[in-house]
């Protein structure tokens, strides 16, 4: 009995060595992305700031993602991987792959011809998603939007890759295909942006996209997944996806709507700059929160799919629980951090060229109410995929509804006072009601994730933040008139700042008793000992 009980438990252990090797992969590479993303943005910044050319452009670049967030990449992360993996599970390989074939056409089909009307008609489209007062920023957003509106159609093939690649447990090759992105566009700046423009710029994301299609084939390829295309839209799989598509369309429709209520209103401020503040700020939180969240909800979303069609429930809720407990632990200061060093690392990472003072103020002003939500976005995102593992997707249509409504009605009110702030607020409450939406159904059916002891933590890592997050504050006062000035000033603070902050939370949330933090401490004897 002893011996059996230590196998099963060192395949355990296993398990969770190896979910928590490919989550740090994942991580990593996702990381990298992400750098290169937020690189890309300051040459972005640098060379446009908040001007006519940069309001236009990231509206137009918006409108085709809103259109692809909304209506495809449901059906492709929510409910097409949840499908897949039953097809896998109960009916093998050579089915599961017939399905994915038939997916994939019914998807180049749909996102071709809603890349065909949009490049067709994009002015009632830019007058749906911005607002601007100067007719030639209007006019330039038309322009671009038609050029920009393929990227409906790549980004459907890309994400059709990515799913049958993660459904199978292979992560690597979709999460590199952000840093393949950004690099094209980073050599766009360094080569032809002088000669090319804004336009140039245009194309140069439009094949970015394309190579995030492109990265995905090498590995598909190397899994022997031989993929025909077929249109089968009666068939039992694509009947599935379509039943579970309307419902998880409008769960899924919160953060891209939710940016793009908010940049319309944006349109409003600051002669449109409000556009551009709202985007530098929410692609630098995505940065921080995403890097995170995303690589964990990422990995654990098939494997709750396949726990979900092999009936196994009780590991199905253990896993929700752990993965909201971790998220937490890391979400929440990293939530209070981010709002004491909004400032300096706006201007480290956007700050010169022609991004200059106001620029960095309406945009560190966005970002600082923006983190406020860092834990209710974790949250909405782990509880959503547990929604949509279980191929249920009443409860997100419910909650997501009610988000956006709750954005719409505070973005009224508070824009005008508050600016960009007011924006950032309203984002913030209408992710957290999301989440808060989410949970307490699931409590009230006993599969949620607050027990005694759940609450108990909770209060401890929240403590433990804010603690930290006044250490950090004070730190940041205390250093303002010893450092130096500039660029090398900004980076010394900001790693003064998270290193203290960092070093406060970990002793606190160890003297206080929380699993993660004396996890961290035995890996790191483990290493050295090693």
């Amino acid at each position: 009995m002893r011996s059996t009980d230590r196998g099963e438990g060192d395949t355990l252990e296993q398990k969770r060595d190896n979910a928590a090797k490919t989550i740090s992969l994942v991580m990593v590479i996702t990381l990298l992305g992400k750098a290169l993303g937020l690189y890309r943005d300051r040459l972005l910044a640098v060379h446009y700031s908040t001007g006519m050319e940069a309001n236009a452009f990231f509206t137009a670049s918006r409108i085709p993602r809103v259109f692809f967030d909304a209506i495809f990449a449901s059906a492709i992360a929510a409910c097409f991987i949840p499908v897949f993996s039953e097809y896998l599970e109960k009916r093998g390989r050579k089915e599961a792959l017939a399905f994915a074939g038939q997916f994939l056409t019914a998807m180049a089909l749909l996102t071709g011809g809603v890349t065909v009307a949009g490049m067709l008609c994009p002015q009632p489209l830019v007058a749906l998603f911005a607002d601007y007062a100067d007719p030639q920023t209007t006019a330039l957003a038309v322009s671009l939007t038609r050029v920009m509106f393929p990227t409906v159609l790549f980004s459907g093939a890309a994400f059709s890759l990515v799913g049958i690649l993660q459904a199978q447990d292979h992560f690597t090759a979709p999460a590199l295909m952000s840093a393949v992105s950004n690099l094209v566009i980073i050599a766009y700046f360094f080569t032809l942006d002088g000669q090319l423009g804004i336009y140039g710029l245009a194309g140069a994301y439009l094949l970015g996209w394309f190579l995030q299609g492109a990265v995905q084939l090498p590995p598909l390829r190397r899994l022997d997944c031989r993929l025909r295309p077929g249109l089968a839209l009666r068939s039992e799989g694509m009947k599935k996806v379509f039943a579970l598509m309307g419902p998880v369309m409008v769960a899924t429709w919160v953060q891209p709507i939710t940016l793009a209520i908010n940049a319309r209103f944006g349109s409003r401020l600051y002669d449109g700059a409000g556009v551009s503040a709202l985007e530098y700020a929410s692609n630098l939180y995505l940065v921080i929160a995403g890097t995170f969240i995303l690589s964990i909800t990422n990995v654990i979303f098939p494997r709750l799919s396949r726990l979900t069609a092999g009936g196994r429930e009780g590991e199905f809720q253990d896993t929700i629980r752990q993965t909201v407990h971790t998220s937490l632990f890391f979400v929440l200061p990293m939530s209070a951090g981010l709002m004491v060093v909004s400032r300096p690392l706006v201007s480290l990472i956007y700050g010169g060229g022609i991004f200059d003072r106001f620029a960095v103020e309406i945009t560190s002003s966005a970002l600082a109410w923006m983190s406020l939500g860092m834990a209710g976005y974790g949250v909405q995102n782990i509880l959503s995929r547990a929604c949509f593992a279980r191929q249920d997707g009443r409860g997100p249509l419910a909650a997501g509804a009610a988000s956006i409504g709750v954005n719409i009605a505070l973005c009224q009110v508070l824009a005008e006072p508050f600016g960009v702030a007011g924006l950032a607020i309203s984002s913030t409450v209408s992710s957290t009601v999301y989440a808060l939406l989410l949970l307490l159904p699931m409590e009230r059916r006993g599969q949620g994730v607050l027990d005694r002891g759940m609450l108990l933590d909770l209060a401890k890592m929240a403590l433990s933040a804010a603690a930290m997050g006044l250490c950090a504050w004070a730190a940041q006062s205390g250093l303002s008139g010893w450092l130096p000035a500039g660029k090398a000033g900004e980076l010394l603070s900001l790693a003064l700042c998270a290193g203290l902050g960092a070093a406060v939370y970990f002793l606190l949330t160890f003297f206080l008793g929380l699993g993660e933090a004396r996890l961290a401490l035995s890996l790191v004897k483990k290493q050295k000992r090693g």
